[in-house]
């Protein structure tokens, strides 16, 4: 997702900046990671559910905001990537439980502090691969090269388009699965060392 744009004038340099020129300009980007702010929202839908289980749906995001050099020359600008603040994680937990446990409920607390688990398992995943989530987008915004534009109309596009780059680069598509790889493995351990005990109690 494409969110924001930073974009610092530099003063003219001297000479005549075409095409593959620019690249004389290329720097190492520096790559900031954060995770965004987490939502547990919890429904209980019409529809009847599992009573002994709940669900949770997450929602994984991968956002990039560019920060960017424009370096004036006769006859155009250079476009130089020079930051990239990475938004990637999940933002939204939406926890369905069947509407048959009151809220507040022995059993309605059970179901939930069950859902919990899963939601800690995706935001274990997250935390335990900060490392490779940098390397990744480290990765693909080193690979963006500067571009040559010969109007200032045309620089938006360019910006777009290295956002497009990153995101679509083999090691960020990458990571993203081995995320979803991950969560998923952790979340049938977390139903697979379920025994119920504490809906047991309630039940009983």
């Amino acid at each position: 997702m494409f969110k924001k744009i930073y974009i610092f004038i530099l003063p003219l340099i001297c000479g005549i900046a075409y095409g593959n020129d620019c690249i004389k300009y290329k720097h190492i980007p520096n790559v900031s990671i954060s995770s965004p702010i987490h939502e547990n929202r919890i429904v209980q839908p019409d529809e009847p559910m599992d009573k002994l289980h709940g669900n949770v749906l997450a929602t994984l995001i991968q956002d990039f905001d560019l920060v960017v050099d424009i370096i004036m020359h006769e006859g155009g600008y250079c476009v130089v990537l020079k930051k990239v603040d990475a938004t990637v994680g999940y933002n939204d937990f939406l926890v369905s439980i069947d509407k048959s446990h009151r809220k507040g409920s022995c059993t309605y607390s059970a179901i939930i502090n069950h859902e919990k688990k899963h939601v800690d398992a995706y935001l274990s995943v997250i935390n335990d691969m900060k490392s490779d989530i940098q390397d990744s987008v480290f990765n693909a915004a080193n690979s963006v090269m500067p571009v040559f534009v010969d109007s200032r109309e045309k620089i938006d596009s360019v910006i777009e388009n290295m956002n497009y780059g990153i995101q679509s680069h083999p090691e960020v598509i990458l990571i993203k699965q081995k995320i979803n790889a991950a969560q998923e493995i952790r979340n049938k351990r977390v139903d697979q060392n379920e025994d119920n005990t504490e809906l047991k109690i309630c039940l009983s």
